[in-house]
């Protein structure tokens, strides 16, 4: 596949920043096991929100009735706490992936009714207070507008929408509750169903807050109506949002597959900002090395802003511009390459296989840098685990510091100071070369 990583007289634009600053959040389905290493760090330093890919639907936390496996959820919801991200719960009731015993079993209109509403109130119940949006009904609908047969619609018709969201609402009054659905991004018969539905349920009094527009898309095939379909939904009084983005294409991908996937994702993001109720975007992963794409979709993929080495892609700048983000051309924090630099890097601590790292760097030329990224390559076996001062991402050996929010500027003649701990194995042996936005530093 063709990449394009940031280029290197430039700092990244950080997605999350951007995002606040509009009154919105940008967000990725994560895969909760993988969040360690340097898929961790860019979750927790590129979103302001995140989405359990399969942690917290039915199969993963309820396997046997009345039997609760919550270790992935709760590692997700702790990672975001952690993290100051918000958490979209997926899903609550879905026609996919339940548990054997509840797809396979038999039970009365009445048992069926039961159960569904206790697995609402349990799991909503066990995140009280801290899940921002639930899908609380995954999927409801066939392409053609209509109900979808399920298992829960079969046998309690459309109610069981109803009753699913009444449930969630008593459980957790503050959380916002979203139905969720795929093909129904730009007006159409599905959306046409869609915004059928929410009219009824909103006629029954139904405490649904959201509607999600999963966008599943195809490059080249972006809905002209996106944002009509958004604001008229808005319309019906109740929010919006971009629930699970991504833009497949076919393999290999090409330079101009990737430039228009950045128009792409760019256009999403701004038909979001421009409907008032839009509450944010959310990509399905951020990286090509976390997509479902290939496995469903053979011979295409290529679907996230990130590729499979953790790199941005084109459409990652896509996206920071519709923020606002006004850096040069294909990705950076705007500062330009200093006439001099220098980086003094020091171990204070060193312990077992873990230490301590601080590092200064210095702009000696005449020119102030607005937006830094300093990189190095290890010359060894060590590894990042936590930063301060700076966002501290690895890939191999591989590593950029990008600076904070509060010490993005370094005057002509000034410094700047981040540090992190790391691990380490065989020798830790110092970085011997260091860049300022693409400039090579001295070091010391």
């Amino acid at each position: 596949m063709v990449g394009l990583a940031a280029p290197a007289h430039a700092a990244d634009p950080v997605l999350r920043d951007l995002a606040t600053a509009k009154g919105r959040y940008y967000g990725t389905a994560v895969t909760t096991s993988k969040l360690t290493g340097t898929y961790g760090a860019i979750t927790g330093a590129q979103f302001n929100s995140v989405t359990p890919g399969n942690e917290m639907k039915w199969g993963s936390v309820e396997p046997t009735r009345g039997s609760f496996n919550w270790d992935g959820a709760d590692r997700l919801v702790n990672f975001a706490e952690a993290n100051g991200q918000k958490v979209r719960g997926h899903t609550l009731v879905w026609h996919s992936q339940m548990p054997n015993w509840l797809a396979n079993g038999t039970f009365s209109d009445a048992e069926l009714r039961t159960i569904m509403n206790e697995h609402v109130t349990t799991e909503t119940t066990r995140y009280k207070g801290r899940i921002d949006h639930w899908d609380v009904v995954n999927e409801p609908l066939n392409e053609d507008g209509t109900m979808r047969a399920s298992k829960f619609y079969t046998q309690l018709g459309e109610s069981y929408i109803a009753d699913a969201f009444r449930s969630a609402r008593a459980a957790d009054p503050a959380a916002k509750l979203y139905i969720n659905d795929y093909n129904t991004d730009g007006t159409g018969a599905k959306s046409n169903g869609m915004y059928s539905l929410v009219q009824r349920l909103k006629a029954q009094g139904v405490p649904i807050d959201g509607v999600g527009f999963q966008g599943h898309l195809i490059l080249g095939q972006l809905p002209s109506t996106l944002q009509a379909n958004l604001q008229r939904f808005a319309d019906l009084g109740v929010d919006v949002a971009i629930t699970e983005l991504d833009i497949r294409m076919t393999l290999p991908a090409t330079t101009a597959q990737l430039a228009q996937q950045k128009d792409e994702f760019k256009a999403v993001t701004t038909a979001c900002l421009a409907v008032t109720r839009c509450k944010g975007v959310t990509a399905w992963g951020f990286t090509d090395s976390d997509s479902w794409i290939p496995d469903v979709f053979p011979g295409q993929g290529a679907a996230t802003p990130y590729d499979e080495s953790f790199q941005p892609k084109p459409a990652y700048y896509g996206i920071a511009e519709a923020l606002g983000w006004t850096g040069d051309s294909g990705g950076g924090g705007g500062g330009g390459t200093p006439t001099g630099c220098a980086v003094t890097y020091a171990v204070p601590s060193q312990w077992n296989n873990g230490f301590t790292a601080a590092v200064t760097v210095r702009n000696t030329g005449s020119s102030p840098v607005s937006g830094w990224t300093v990189r190095w390559t290890w010359p060894s076996g060590q590894s990042v685990t936590s930063a301060w001062n700076a966002t501290v991402t690895q890939s191999g050996t591989q590593v950029a510091a990008v600076n904070a929010t509060h010490n993005a500027a370094i005057p002509a003649g000034g410094s700047v100071d981040f540090g992190f701990n790391g691990g380490w194995s065989g020798a830790n042996t110092a970085p011997t070369a260091f860049t300022l936005n693409g400039a090579a530093c001295t070091t010391s």
